[in-house]
């Protein structure tokens, strides 16, 4: 069974940092593009930032040049380094990946999601 768990999430002073990581584990062939994405009460998932298999990012414009997505294929981990976190940085954090894993008698495709940690920034 493929399963991502996430950690670093937590309280926060407006200003601060906050590293995230998430370790995928089960029997993996390959990570395609992971990703962070964030949900705020009241409001939809959102993506953050995004890393593809060759090291290609992408951002939310409200992030940029605040925040840093990266991998370690060897671990199978992916980070987001939050940097000059705001208040409406405020959100339950999630990673996700598209894991190539064999489970339950066969390899398959997996869009495997983390069960989310929860950053707050105060102001």
């Amino acid at each position: 069974q493929v399963q991502l768990v996430e950690s670093g999430g937590g309280l926060v002073q407006a200003g601060g940092s906050l590293r995230l990581s998430c370790a995928a584990s089960g029997i993996i062939f390959s990570i395609n593009a992971m990703g962070w994405y964030r949900q705020a009460p009241g409001k939809q998932r959102e993506l953050v930032a995004a890393i593809s298999s060759g090291g290609s990012t992408n951002y939310a414009d409200s992030v940029k040049g605040r925040f840093t997505i990266s991998r370690d294929n060897a671990k199978n981990t992916v980070y987001l380094q939050m940097n000059s976190l705001k208040p409406a940085d405020t959100a339950v954090y999630y990673c996700n990946a598209w894991i190539r894993a064999y489970a339950l008698g066969s390899v398959s495709e997996y869009d495997s999601w983390g069960q989310g940690t929860q950053v707050t920034v105060s102001s």
